[in-house]
């Protein structure tokens, strides 16, 4: 049986000699998946993708457009190789959370609200600049905010997993979270990291800190942000929470202090092209019999 590829685009470069089928995850998947040896999971489209896995029975490789994949692993078969995108969205989240972070410091919804009533009020905000910023979270896409915040010239205080030289371990947040003016997530979903900003670490922060979260909501313990946001000691600019999406009536949707983007920061122009690269690259590796790049599971 010829070995084929499913992806998830029509506009890009097929090595000669590989079939492939394209399937965006728009409609039904197709019905003929015997000898797909190769898959791409369409990005950001809901959990049918996914749950095609179980159904490729030649399967060998899938490839995640995401960085983060701790739901796909419980779902790879023995033998098939996993990868993931790590590197598609390091710059586009970067610059949603640096737009979160200059939102909230410059007091953007305020003058939004303004604008919307003509009306002419002037006041100083707070700055990034010189602001001491706790990174949670040291991967590409941290190091990638990283550089954005040294740019802006903050003082970042960089956090891994485990101390390293150049950032702190994660073990020395309750040391390091009073002296911060503005804390980032940039953490994944796992055991590890699930509310590991709960109530006490939220009271350590100073008055007036700024909270964002631009990895998985789940970081974030949701009742312990609710009860400090509502007294306005702390803020927060979040594109993930938890439960996401969140309920139409929760409270943190108007909260004073609070911003809220759904989901996006990943998803900007710069997405596509790059993962199109890494799809053709992989595709090309795969036809050729190479080692594939950004596999997160041994054989």
């Amino acid at each position: 049986m010829t070995s084929r590829a499913l992806i998830p685009w029509s506009d890009i470069a097929i090595p000669a000699g590989l079939p492939v089928e394209v399937w965006d995850a728009t409609g039904a998947p197709p019905n003929d998946v015997d000898g797909v040896e190769f898959y791409v999971l369409p990005y950001d489209s809901g959990s049918e993708p996914a749950k095609l896995i179980a159904r490729l029975p030649s399967l060998r490789f899938a490839q995640s457009l995401s960085a983060g994949v701790d739901t796909l692993l419980p779902l790879m078969p023995t033998g098939v190789r996993l990868a993931n995108g790590r590197g598609l969205h390091d710059l586009s989240v970067a610059e949603h959370a640096l737009a979160l972070i200059h939102a909230a410091q410059r007091d953007l919804p305020r003058w939004i609200r303004q604008q919307a009533s003509g009306s002419w009020e002037r006041e100083h905000t707070r700055s990034l600049a010189d602001s001491r910023v706790l990174l949670v979270g040291h991967g590409s896409i941290g190091k990638a905010i990283e550089r954005q915040l040294l740019a802006a010239e903050a003082v970042v205080v960089p956090v891994a997993s485990t101390a390293r030289p150049g950032a702190h371990g994660i073990a020395e947040l309750p040391e390091l979270l009073p002296e911060a003016d503005i804390v980032v997530l940039i953490l994944p979903d796992t055991e590890a990291t699930r509310g590991i900003i709960g109530a006490a670490e939220l009271a350590a922060l100073p008055e007036d800190a700024l909270v964002v979260n631009v990895g998985r909501g789940t970081a974030i313990d949701t009742d312990a942000l609710l009860k400090e946001v509502s007294t306005g000691r702390i803020r927060a600019a979040l594109d993930v929470v938890d439960p996401e999406p969140l309920p139409r009536d929760h409270p943190l949707w108007t909260m004073s202090g609070v911003i809220i983007t759904p989901h996006i920061a990943g998803g900007s122009a710069s997405f596509y092209p790059r993962a199109k690269r890494l799809v053709e690259e992989q595709l090309r590796r795969f036809a050729a019999g190479e080692d594939l790049l950004n596999l997160v599971t041994a054989v």
